[in-house]
């Protein structure tokens, strides 16, 4: 088989791997179908990592997949050969304090796909064939595409900020950064009940797809740099931010938006940036971060499966994984692409 794999900074190779064959009780090996290209993905082929995380050994990619079961460890089980699946790629430990604290996102032992945070890194899911744990495998339902499923990982993270944000219905929502996380953000907040949803950016592209995702309005900054000044009156309009841009500047136009005792719920990462603490403080503003997900991986699939939320505007292109390098270069230009998605060459 082959796989995904970056070895530095604009060094992708799709490199054979051995294929596994020994499986245990509760495993199953598939065969990947889609895979996503992730914002983490491509730093790590751009940059070779982000912040301090850098790559010090070869890594396979990958970490938004679906898959096809190519064969069980135990018969009489839920799983199936040939059924389709959405694969969850967070492995917590189960035994460290935080996974008894009921916070696996934040595992001391996580065995996370495509990390290069720990060393040896936790290789990626970008390969043509996989061993997973049966805790990994979500069934899709019939009228669910390959790619769709795919998706589940990116919709996660948004459902997972929306958790964190608290109560959403009815509320006013404003929603800074329109890539793949923000756009899915957007369908899963509409899904929520926001009273009002209002996506910004700066290119046109990404906020064409807000509005068939569920935003009530759309302002490019580009364009109209003062576009959000009339939200700034009477202390602010909204209830509820999310950021998504990693953009300190979007951080610090959407803070003098926010209404005294609103959320701000930061999704991008962006670094460090310094931030007009006296507003937070004045308006009694709450301030939320988000890492990764969890058991929002069940919920994105029952939220799919049940075609509550579509997210098909999300992809933007597909390409076989064995032109990788055009797939992550077009991934990169975020005035062609959304999310563009891996073609391994089974099902659908």
């Amino acid at each position: 088989m082959h796989a995904i794999v970056c070895h530095a900074s604009k060094d992708l190779r799709v490199e054979p791997q051995t294929e596994p064959h020994t499986l245990g009780p509760d495993q199953l090996r598939v065969r990947i179908a889609r895979g996503g290209i992730c914002g983490s993905d491509l730093h790590y082929y751009q940059h070779g990592g982000f912040g301090t995380v850098r790559l010090r050994e070869p890594m396979v990619l990958g970490h938004e997949v679906s898959a096809v079961i190519d064969a069980v460890g135990s018969e009489g089980g839920p799983f199936k050969v040939g059924q389709r699946l959405s694969v969850s790629p967070s492995r917590p430990c189960g035994g460290c304090r935080y996974c008894h604290q009921g916070l696996p996102n934040h595992c001391l032992n996580m065995r996370f796909y495509g990390s290069a945070m720990p060393f040896p890194h936790v290789q990626g899911a970008f390969q043509q064939s996989l061993v997973i744990e049966t805790h990994q495998a979500h069934l899709l339902a019939d009228h669910v595409s390959l790619a769709e499923g795919a998706m589940a990982e990116p919709l996660s993270v948004g459902l997972h900020a929306i958790q964190r944000a608290g109560a959403i219905f009815g509320k006013r929502v404003l929603v800074t950064g329109c890539g793949p996380i923000g756009n899915l953000l957007i369908g899963s907040l509409r899904a929520a009940g926001a009273g009002e949803i209002v996506a910004v950016d700066l290119a046109a592209g990404p906020l064409a797809c807000a509005e068939k995702m569920g935003a009530s309005r759309t302002h490019n900054l580009a364009e109209d740099a003062d576009a959000l000044k009339p939200y700034t009156a009477e202390k602010g309009y909204f209830d509820v931010m999310f950021e998504v841009s990693g953009s300190a500047q979007a951080l610090r136009n959407g803070l003098e938006c926010m209404a005294p005792r609103s959320v701000l719920v930061t999704v991008g990462l962006g670094g460090d940036v310094s931030l007009p603490l006296n507003l937070l403080v004045s308006r009694e503003i709450d301030l939320r971060g988000i890492f990764r997900f969890h058991s929002e991986f069940a919920q994105a699939l029952d939220l799919l499966n049940r075609q509550v939320i579509d997210v098909r505007p999300v992809i933007s292109h597909t390409v076989p994984f064995s032109e990788a390098v055009k797939a992550f270069e077009l991934a990169a230009d975020k005035s062609r692409a959304m999310k563009v998605m891996l073609d391994f060459g089974v099902g659908d």
